[in-house]
């Protein structure tokens, strides 16, 4: 019995020790509907980025269209993948890419994820791209990434016209606001996720834990950054998939992804998320920007109301903005026509026709649209 405790001690140490997935990248394979490229910016980043040339019927639009999706550092859903088709259909060329450490974009040592770097990747992406200024739809914390490089006049340059869909805090004292939401999301309403779980796993469950509360870095020699992305699943986001969802969505969520496709890099984003929770406040920066720009508030957004409207106090070339009914946090999501509303949202700001819905919250709609 003496040797009990021993056993037992030995064992979960092994349990935390011992790796259950490679230590060695694995990324995702290619897509069968799109071919993947890779991009070597002028920054180090090399991405991965994908084209949606313009449909050969109707009317087809000379400005590419750059699509920045949410993650921080994530790969672009097959949701999503879906979407952009739907965008070329309409005319436009698109590209979209992957942000460095996302999906089957290359890594970076975990000090270079900031998001500071995730403007500068843009800029270099655009000059890449060689096409002179192009419009941009940022998503999240894709949304975050576009805010702030508008708040640059460099990269700011760069851009012909802005769609800041529900966006994360854009700086630190956005961060720490602890303001208003939307109308109930379907968080804690919907059936829990299935699927494998690395947080059944003790290591990851230490290591993922521990980072989330802060009480270990994200470049910890625990688990390594790409160990971290091989093991972490869809199943792991757990109830954050259903806070994208509104209340009445929650029994009939689609699926966003596939396990083959899917990526996070949770590590990474804690990261980008830290440097922006630690940077100073744009807003002074911001109140220069003269590019055109639309917000999009969804109706059950899970995001603090205020990392939205804080860009339409601060930014003035915001020109409109659509509140959204009937969707959460993930406005294009396949349901019912939600896709389509979408579109017609930003097809008409980006040929620069009446928008579809009312211009709400305008400014002097904030008061009463957060509750005051």
């Amino acid at each position: 019995m003496t040797f009990l405790p021993v056993v037992v001690a030995a064992a979960l140490t092994a349990s935390v020790c011992i790796a259950t997935v490679p230590t060695a990248r694995q990324y995702p394979p290619d897509l069968p509907s799109v071919a993947t490229q890779h991009w070597s910016l002028a920054t180090g980043s090399r991405v991965a980025v994908y084209h949606y040339p313009p449909a050969h019927t109707g009317t087809r639009h000379p400005i590419p269209l750059v699509y920045l999706n949410g993650g921080p550092v994530r790969g672009i859903s097959l949701l999503d993948h879906r979407f952009l088709r739907l965008l070329a259909r309409q005319g436009y060329d698109v590209y979209a890419y992957e942000q460095a450490g996302g999906g089957r974009s290359d890594l970076l040592p975990m000090d270079q994820y900031t998001i500071s770097r995730s403007v500068r990747d843009l800029a270099a992406f655009i000059d890449h791209l060689g096409r002179g200024q192009v419009d941009i739809l940022g998503f999240s914390s894709g949304a975050v990434i576009l805010t702030r490089a508008l708040a640059d006049r460099h990269t700011a340059a760069r851009l012909h016209r802005a769609i800041i869909a529900e966006p994360g805090p854009m700086d630190g004292p956005t961060a720490r606001i602890a303001g208003h939401k939307g109308r109930r999301s379907a968080r804690g309403l919907a059936p829990a996720t299935t699927g494998p779980r690395s947080t059944h796993v003790p290591r990851y469950a230490v290591a993922f834990g521990l980072m989330r509360l802060g009480l270990l870095t994200p470049d910890t020699g625990l688990v390594g950054q790409a160990e971290g992305d091989n093991a972490f699943t869809a199943a792991d986001l757990g109830s954050d998939t259903a806070s994208g969802y509104c209340a009445r969505d929650a029994h009939r969520i689609p699926a966003e992804d596939t396990a083959q496709n899917f990526s996070f890099s949770p590590a990474a984003s804690l990261r980008i998320q830290q440097t922006v929770r630690d940077s100073p406040s744009i807003a002074p920066r911001l109140r220069h920007s003269r590019t055109p720009a639309m917000l999009m508030i969804a109706e059950c957004s899970s995001q603090v109301r205020e990392w939205a409207t804080a860009v339409l106090a601060d930014d003035p070339g915001v020109r409109r903005t659509q509140y959204m009914p009937g969707v959460g946090h993930h406005m294009w999501n396949g349901l019912d026509d939600n896709n389509e509303r979408a579109v017609a949202v930003i097809t008409a700001f980006l040929q620069d026709q009446p928008a579809p819905l009312p211009n709400y919250p305008t400014r002097g709609d904030l008061p009463a649209f957060l509750g005051a």
